[in-house]
């Protein structure tokens, strides 16, 4: 009996030990951590990664290596918190040395899990300044990003509302501000919010300080959100984007300019020209006495002149007026006419005609006269756009039960389905070199072309119909009604939309 007491009172001294002293151990770490729960290299590291945080100042030396983080997996240094719901981090970051590889990163972090391979989104600071949200929308997909147009801001934010993460950059003042930046990604469940850092050179260690670092959980703000416009690029090879201009406005419908280096827009019943590669707020295109500009214009294949659709005059006709402004002159005297596209031997017009309750695709010269009718489907058809070789007009229609692609001769003959897919497709664009399609993806069920969606441009290759995802955001109505490929076909410009509070 009193060794089998002393037993039970050996096992019971040593299981006291083991817990007090794992949980000293985990009251060290969460002190030695800060708000952050733990830490741990990602992926395979030749030099282990460290963090050391200085309680008096609040702030975190992360030191880490590892490749890269981009493609389909990440090699570096995570300090993370386990959270759920919406929530936001936000720091100002700076890295120790200026030596160190262009592409180093010091990272805020939203990943569902601590896999190298994981879905993910951050806001990253790149060595050369360069910041932009990255993700990764499935697990061992490749990475994309979203760049900013602020290079190396101090302060930065990343947010998760719903379904939805948003960028945000600090000013010279360190006032926060939407860049631009967002991306539609599902993180579920329980998911990891941190700081990360990766060296870029896996022979390497770099060490950024974080610091004023705050974790917020988010909840419903009262009152009506703001609606932020977001000018974007997409480049077609790597599906990387790239903000150029972002304001708490409504603008829509990108036109690239034939040289290159603007972008053309409508607001406010107005047209607007934003140079790209700068900072300064669209400046206006006199379009006087028509101000009441929709989303359906474009430039003429020489760039000399701008084609509008307005309905000052009641409903909407379509226009004539120099690129830089003027006086518009009437071209289309029914309506109402819609704008879509110029012949590329800038003699003729393609737009959509409302007659008799009827949305159909009809021809007219530049200089005015009589319209013609190219389709007679039930339905709408719209959005017809010129092939650069003049042999056809891509258009869509909802003649098969849903808004589909489709082609036909520049006379309205062999109108022929050009893909299939169970949503429905709006605004075929082709690009100058003839080898790609873009178009707007809704989801099935969705009538119209309505804004507030979740969409998607697509990219079908012309020479083999392979279709891929370009980008997925939040848009319709307004993101790319017009045509809008840069001059060399390698980009796309779009509009994003985003609800903030």
């Amino acid at each position: 009996m009193k060794l089998g007491r002393w037993r039970w009172i050996s096992s019971t001294i040593v299981f006291v030990m083991l817990f007090c002293d794992a949980h000293t151990r985990a009251s060290s770490l969460s002190n030695s951590l800060g708000i952050f729960e733990d830490h741990r290299d990602i992926g395979s590291l030749l030099h282990p990664g460290g963090v050391k945080f200085d309680p008096a100042t609040g702030t975190y030396a992360v030191s880490g290596s590892g490749d890269n983080m981009w493609f389909g997996s990440d090699d570096f240094h995570f300090v993370w918190k386990k959270v759920s719901g919406d929530i936001a981090i936000t720091a100002d970051i700076s890295f120790i040395g200026t030596k160190g590889n262009n592409h180093r990163k010091a990272a805020l972090l939203l990943r569902q899990t601590l896999e190298t391979n994981a879905v993910y989104a951050d806001v990253a600071r790149h060595g050369d300044g360069l910041t932009s949200l990255q993700y990764r929308d499935a697990p061992g997909a490749n990475t994309h990003e979203v760049e900013t147009a602020v290079s190396a801001p101090q302060r930065v934010r990343i947010e998760k509302r719903g379904s939805y993460v948003y960028v945000f950059v600090g000013d010279s003042s360190g006032k926060l501000n939407f860049s631009g930046s967002a991306m539609r990604l599902d993180l579920h469940g329980d998911f990891y919010i941190g700081l990360g850092v990766c060296s870029h050179d896996k022979d390497v260690t770099e060490t950024a300080i974080f610091s004023n670092v705050t974790i917020e959980s988010l909840t419903a703000v009262p009152g009506e959100p703001v609606l932020w416009s977001t000018l974007e690029t997409v480049k077609v090879a790597s599906t990387d984007r790239l903000v150029a201009y972002t304001a708490p406005e409504h603008f829509e419908a990108p036109n690239w300019s034939r040289d290159g280096a603007a972008l053309l827009i409508n607001r406010d019943g107005t047209m607007g020209r934003f140079t790209l590669g700068g900072t300064a707020p669209p400046v206006g295109i006199p379009t006087t006495p028509q101000t009441q500009v929709n989303n359906d214009h474009g430039l003429s294949p020489d760039g000399a002149t701008l084609a509008i659709s307005d309905r000052t005059d009641g409903k909407s006709r379509i226009y004539l007026l120099p690129s830089a402004g003027g006086v518009p002159r009437l071209v289309t005297v029914e309506g109402p006419s819609y704008w879509h596209s110029w012949s590329a031997d800038g003699k003729t017009l393609a737009f959509t005609g409302e007659r008799g309750g009827e949305f159909d695709i009809y021809t007219i010269p530049v200089t005015g006269g009589t319209e013609t009718r190219l389709t007679a489907a039930k339905g709408i058809d719209d959005g017809p756009e010129f092939s650069p070789d003049g042999s056809a007009i891509y258009f869509n229609s909802e003649r098969t039960g849903s808004m589909q692609i489709w082609r036909m001769k520049t006379d309205g003959s062999n109108q022929e389905q050009v893909l299939k897919e169970p949503g429905n497709d709006w605004f075929p664009h082709i690009s100058p070199n003839g080898k790609w399609m873009v178009y707007l993806a809704y989801k099935p069920g969705v009538n119209g072309h309505p804004g507030g969606q979740d969409v998607e441009l697509r990219l079908m290759s012309l020479t083999d119909n392979k279709v891929s995802v370009l980008a997925k955001l939040y848009g319709g109505q307004g993101t790319i009604n017009v045509p809008s490929w840069s001059p060399d076909s390698t980009r796309v410009a779009f509009v994003s939309y985003a609800l903030l509070p």
